[in-house]
């Protein structure tokens, strides 16, 4: 299997709406970006790439059928091979490795991966009607209808199960929040407090408005590339360009409805789930041995099964077994402050029932921000520092991609180029994760970059 490097990126401005442009224009101002970045033209890019694999989540909001064909042709790629990925919120997170996989699999030498949403288009109670068909339409949908009321559900039983407070789900909004101010291409750049998050319109308790992410347009695009597509990309260039490696891809799913996820026993959760820091620590062992006494069962409606998976065949390719540590950042899809909390644990950046301290800590704040908020632990992995899902936006097919090209930058310590403004830039990274969910953690993606020394 040979070696894939992701090698520029560009995002176009996440917006409520972008009405001066179209889905096609909008996935070219990224795609012109990630060009020009290489110190390539236009005709000189289209004349070296093999093909792309294009991301959106739904045909519905552009009304417009086989829309990424439209795109392929406007950014001048056609005839070229391209086919369209989608997995509801994990649709960004899919396209990458399927552009990793035509890599990978000696296919093609240079792949764009683009991906696009363009949510204005219809009225929000309609877009809401879109995404909630993610969910099983003959059961889930007409007796819930809609995901907050989903997510709200499961974070009030790991409220219950392990007694997350309100509070701190109000400290990832915060965090996320004011990491996105200084981002110029995130949707929401504000400053706000604990009380600012519990005062704001109630969606579905204990969710307000300010605990879920909104609607956007916007699009991404990544370009990845072999050592021989590389090596054609930088004469071309006349430049060296910086290598950033995938180092390990993980993939998992689980059923559409949640009432027929099968809870594991504790001895199957440690040989089939636990990660390796997990089965190795005699204290963790004991720790959720309590928990199952206690009535714990996984993974509930309080796990994302999907995403231990995801996270276990990632770390297991990228040779990582301590995931606090050996990440320097992560960018993890955030639509509600709460499953940002689920997915610590399912990444295994905390334990199971931890989410909840963890997210208050301080550990996964940026460092050198004061956010005004009395933290006890200095950070020691950012989680979002572009913003996430709730912050920057989340134009559905983009957003998987959008943190690949946020974590790129990041590792080639360009962040200050980009941004104008180097205040998000983490200190010498030498490896980050990005993490795509959807659903109610039906598909979930991880993947995990890093600097090739």
């Amino acid at each position: 299997m040979r070696k894939v490097y992701v090698v520029s990126g560009g995002v176009s401005k996440f917006a409520k709406a972008r009405p001066d442009k179209t889905f096609q224009a909008i996935v070219k101002e990224a795609y012109d970006y990630a060009i020009q970045d290489l110190g390539l033209s236009f005709p000189q890019f289209t004349e070296l790439v093999d093909g792309s694999v294009a991301s959106y989540f739904s045909d519905h909001f552009q009304r417009q059928l086989m829309s990424g064909i439209m795109a392929q042709d406007y950014l001048g790629l056609c005839p070229k091979p391209s086919h369209r990925v989608e997995g509801g919120g994990a649709t960004g997170g899919l396209c990458l490795q399927e552009a990793w996989k035509n890599i990978a699999s000696g296919h093609m030498d240079i792949c764009v991966a683009y991906g696009f949403e363009t949510m204005s288009h219809v009225n929000t109670w309609k877009g809401n009607e879109f995404i909630a068909l993610a969910s099983d339409a003959s059961f889930d949908y007409p007796v819930g209808g809609f995901y907050s009321g989903y997510y709200a559900m499961m974070v009030t039983r790991h409220m219950k199960e392990f007694g997350t407070t309100v509070e701190q789900l109000a400290h990832v909004s915060v965090k996320n929040h004011l990491n996105a101010y200084y981002n110029p291409y995130a949707q929401k750049r504000n400053r706000y407090t604990i009380q600012d998050v519990r005062d704001a319109p109630m969606v579905a308790w204990p969710l307000t408005r300010l605990d879920i992410c909104v609607m956007s347009d916007g699009a991404a695009a990544v370009i990845v590339c072999s050592e021989e597509g590389l090596a054609r990309l930088e004469k071309a260039s006349g430049r060296r360009i910086p290598r950033v490696v995938v180092e390990g891809i993980g993939c998992g799913t689980d059923a559409m409805r949640m009432s027929d996820r099968p809870h594991q026993s504790f001895d199957d959760f440690m040989q089939k789930n636990a990660l390796p820091g997990e089965r190795d620590s005699d204290e963790t062992r004991a720790y959720y041995q309590k928990l199952w006494a206690g009535g714990f069962r996984y993974p509930g409606v309080h796990s994302f099964r999907a995403g231990r998976m995801a996270s276990r065949q990632a770390y297991a390719n990228a040779g990582i077994q301590d995931p606090l540590h050996e990440l320097d950042f992560v960018e993890l899809h955030d639509a509600y402050t709460s499953s940002e909390i689920q997915t610590y644990e399912d990444m295994g950046l905390c334990r199971y029932g931890e989410g909840g301290p963890f997210a208050a800590s301080g550990k996964a704040f940026m460092p050198g921000i004061d956010y005004g908020l009395p933290l006890a632990e200095q950070p020691v992995c950012p989680v979002n520092p572009s913003g996430g899902l709730i912050a920057c936006g989340h134009p559905v097919g983009a957003t998987g991609l959008m943190q690949a090209v946020f974590a790129l930058w990041q590792l080639q310590g360009t962040i200050g180029k980009h941004f104008k403004d180097d205040t998000l830039q983490i200190k010498n990274p030498r490896r980050g994760a990005i993490h795509s969910h959807a659903g109610t953690g039906t598909y979930v993606t991880v993947s995990i970059l890093g600097k090739e020394q």
